[in-house]
């Protein structure tokens, strides 16, 4: 059950760990000098449609968002009740990401992943909805650190090694070879429908 992206493509932003300034999207929890870098990021997203039209045979769903578009998809059979919804029901879908990125100081570190997913359906007879998490960890070896020309390379759980660009030198500055890299991104997601 893969719900939501791999960690892979936001290991793609482990930079931020020793790149990022704090923003108002961002809080850096690390910016006193001996301190090792880290940051986190969240978002939300929230969608409400209106169920335009259903066939229960086909299980053939139309939904209206609140700006008019219509989305047409075939419901699967992992849907329960789907019999429970009559058009003019509402659909609403919360989407959270969370990323947080830490550089720990670690002795003899080996790099690690691991991923942890959980889901809960409506029981039978209820309205139709889903709550889902996934939780992905990554942690990563400093494997190198050039000053001189800003750039550092991480070692991931499957070997390669990545080097990347840092955007602050004063963050590159806190951290050193043998310390841990730690992604963490928790994506969450919940459908209710809600009787019109």
């Amino acid at each position: 059950m893969r719900l939501f992206n791999t960690l892979s493509i936001a290991l793609l932003t482990t930079c931020l760990s020793l790149t990022a300034q704090a923003d108002s999207h961002a809080a850096d929890d690390a910016m006193h000098a001996d301190q090792k870098p880290a940051i986190m990021s969240a978002r939300t997203i929230k969608v409400v449609a209106m169920v335009e039209a259903i066939d229960h045979k086909s299980r053939e769903v139309t939904l209206k968002k609140e700006n008019g578009e219509l989305v047409s998809f075939t419901a699967d059979e992992e849907v329960r009740n789907l019999d429970q919804v009559s058009v003019g029901d509402t659909v609403s879908t919360e989407y959270q990401q969370q990323l947080s990125v830490e550089v720990l100081a670690a002795k003899d570190a080996v790099p690690a992943y691991a991923e942890i997913e959980a889901m809960e359906r409506a029981k039978k007879g209820e309205m139709p909805g889903m709550k889902a998490v996934e939780v992905q960890i990554e942690v990563s070896t400093v494997t190198a650190i050039d000053l001189e020309n800003n750039r550092f390379t991480l070692q991931t759980a499957d070997g390669m090694q990545n080097e990347y660009e840092a955007a602050s030198a004063d963050n590159l500055k806190r951290a050193a070879v043998g310390d841990i890299v730690v992604v963490t991104l928790t994506q969450t997601m919940a459908i209710s429908v809600e009787k019109k």
